[in-house]
């Protein structure tokens, strides 16, 4: 393959590349192939017209779509394998010429990473960061515990207060329709938790078992159903019963059930413990994040905006990734939190640079310092990934692609990168 290399502009190259006609014929042959069935020909059963008489009913052109799409993605990555460009974003590719019986032509304009002007990068000096666990500290974690583990019990003689839970059902209205999503049978509401629209809960508060309810709100501008932003609605409500939390005591009891000790000031302990860990990790990370943001910030570049948005694509995959865990799709989420898909990328803006510029300087000073994962770093890495998945390390081997483990290496490359920087730097 002969390949051409263009520069176009800063961090933009062309590429123009050619498929063999050869090549091209067979792709269009799968195609007629695969899809010779679709097309009705006079004189011909559906599925039984020759390739040629296809084309000559439908044009020649009828089957290029589907044959481009099976030769471009190995042809593209040749050529910049050829070329050497290194791309960071989704190029934009056109078709430049077919002609039967002659090479069928390709361009790409690729956007490639900047340039990277190294500033200071050793001896960054930061300022100390230190947290220190607190009584209050260690009673905020039994707090949550006691919480965790409270026992709901039903209140018979008074009414609703703040802090309760109220079963109830109800059914909201607006302009005296009920509306979707507003109804609701057995739901416990925690009065105070602010779960539901506001002003909705402050009215339960007073109200008595086995009682109904009218309760008069406006739905906020921003909520995410247009139909009801900023209109007012009435719930109708019926209390079915009231219920408190009733929260263990704080003794040695209390310790020996919910951790592996037998009395409070082991368990206090302990706890003490975890969080001056949690705390020490915390500085440490923060410590190191002040000093690689001081490194970005010495050096110069420029990030391409196609670079940026590759990431936020990077950045959204994973989160739909996470959400859907839950149960939820990206569509679901953005729609329960009022959000457009323009302004919920733009939220990772800020994120995807930060990412973008610190693998970038990194990888510039791996470079410059000549900083390399060796075959045996490569191998402990893996020994210590297999040991966490409970894999056999050949099995590891086996299910991790080329790709994947160039990537493990250069990510123990960027830390060994990121080891250097932080033993050089001097933290006051």
């Amino acid at each position: 393959m002969a390949v051409k290399t263009e520069q176009v502009e800063k961090n933009l190259v062309k590429l123009t590349f050619d498929v063999s006609y050869e090549e091209f014929d067979k792709a269009i042959n799968r195609a007629y192939r695969k899809n010779a069935n679709r097309f009705n020909v006079p004189g011909y059963r559906k599925g039984k017209a020759p390739r040629a008489i296809v084309e000559k009913y439908y044009t020649a052109a009828v089957f290029y779509d589907e044959a481009i799409n099976d030769v471009l993605p190995d042809a593209y990555e040749a050529a910049l394998k050829e070329s050497g460009v290194e791309s960071v974003a989704r190029p934009e590719i056109d078709v430049e010429d077919i002609t039967k019986g002659e090479p069928v032509v390709f361009t790409a304009l690729v956007t490639t990473k900047p340039e990277v002007k190294l500033g200071d990068y050793k001896g960054i000096e930061v300022d100390k960061i230190d947290y220190t666990v607190t009584d209050e500290d260690v009673d905020k974690d039994i707090e949550a515990a006691r919480q965790k583990n409270a026992r709901l019990i039903t209140v018979e003689d008074r009414p609703i207060e703040n802090g309760d839970i109220a079963v109830i059902d109800f059914e909201g209205f607006s302009d005296g329709e009920p509306f979707e999503g507003g109804k609701g049978e057995g739901y416990e509401l925690e009065i105070g938790s602010g779960t539901f629209i506001p002003g909705f809960e402050e009215q339960l508060v007073g109200a008595s078992a086995d009682s109904d309810v009218e309760v008069n709100v406006t739905f906020p501008e921003e909520y995410h159903s247009d139909a009801l932003a900023g209109k007012d609605a009435l719930f109708k409500v019926h209390v079915h019963e009231i219920k408190k939390r009733e929260l263990p005591e704080v003794d040695d009891d209390f310790a020996s059930e919910v951790s592996e000790f037998d009395t409070l000031d082991e368990y206090k302990a302990d706890i003490r413990k975890k969080l001056e860990e949690a705390a020490e990790n915390k500085a440490r990370t923060e410590t190191e994040n002040a000093i690689i943001n001081k490194v970005v910030e010495n050096a110069e570049f420029e990030l391409p905006e196609k670079m940026v948005e590759a990431q936020i694509d990077n950045i959204v995959r994973d989160f739909s990734q996470r959400i859907a865990y839950q149960g939820m799709t990206l569509e679901m989420y953005m729609q329960y939190t009022g959000q457009t898909p323009e302004t919920f990328r733009a939220q990772f803006t800020e994120q995807a640079k930060q990412q973008l510029s610190g693998s970038l300087v990194l990888e510039a000073i791996a470079k410059k310092e000549g900083i390399e994962a060796g075959p045996e770093e490569l191998e402990l890495h893996l020994v210590d990934m297999a040991k966490k998945y409970n894999m056999e390390l050949d099995k590891l081997k086996e299910a991790l692609s080329d790709d994947e483990k160039e990537n493990i290496k250069k990510d123990l490359e960027i830390q060994k990168t990121i080891d250097m920087i932080v033993n050089n730097a001097s933290v006051k």
